[in-house]
């Protein structure tokens, strides 16, 4: 944690902010804060600076107040990434370096090749993919909250909602067979699209190219998502990763 990302939510008296556990426990044991030291803050949506320490006491938990948020966030990646929904067990670790590295606006997509089951899994609880996020902008100490929707059904996104969100967009659609080597250091804006394990079927990787996108490999080995994410993004926008 490189941040301590504050939530207006959680806002008490004199323009203060209370600490959730997971962060108390962070300035407890790793920094080692005590009352009136200065720590590094950023205000969910917000500004990045400096804030003062209050610790927890009989009437109040801890919290941060004076707060002086002087910098900005750094700039997000001009990508929309759409992605398969992985294995539940890789989806945190993954929506964390999704959101560190700045994508903004990312779309969970059934494929064919992902079991329906991962669509009950309670990793997809709105709070907890807020908390991978989360913990993802504190890592990178940015404060701008990533846009995650659910897409249970492949054919109505990419026929009927695609389209807008590709105008003005490169379409570049991960998937080692008949494809191009992927591009590096683009300068446009670009929507992402990443299979699931075993990658897209004949029927998904046709629509995918009828609505405009192209077949990208990063070469002849399969990676995870979890890899390949990081891997991706950083070849495409070095400068902004």
């Amino acid at each position: 944690m490189n941040l301590l990302l504050l939530d207006p939510k959680n806002s008490v008296n004199d323009g203060g902010y209370a600490l959730t556990e997971r962060q108390q426990q962070h300035v407890s044991k790793v920094i080692k804060a005590v009352t009136g030291d200065v720590l590094r803050v950023g205000l969910l949506n917000g500004g990045i600076g400096e804030g003062v320490y209050q610790a927890a006491d009989d009437k109040q938990p801890a919290y941060i107040h004076s707060l002086a948020l002087s910098a900005k966030p750094p700039a997000p990646l001009p990508m929309v990434l759409v992605m398969a929904l992985p294995r539940p067990n890789m989806l945190k670790r993954t929506l964390q370096n999704i959101s560190a590295m700045g994508v903004k606006e990312i779309y969970l997509i059934h494929s064919a090749k992902v079991e329906k089951s991962y669509w009950q899994s309670p990793v997809l609880q709105q709070d907890s993919i807020q908390q991978s996020l989360l913990e993802g902008l504190e890592q990178a100490k940015d404060t701008v909250m990533p846009v995650c929707h659910m897409i249970p059904r492949f054919r109505p996104f990419v026929e009927d909602q695609l389209p807008a969100i590709l105008a003005g967009k490169r379409g570049l659609l991960a998937h080692p067979y008949k494809a191009q080597v992927c591009p590096v250091a683009i300068e446009e804006p670009c929507v992402l699209a990443l299979g699931p394990e075993g990658g897209w079927n004949e029927f998904e990787v046709t629509k995918w190219l009828a609505a405009g996108m192209e077949s990208v490999h990063l070469g002849e080995r399969i990676l995870r998502v979890e890899t390949v994410v990081p891997v991706l993004l950083s070849r495409l926008y070095p400068a902004g990763c």
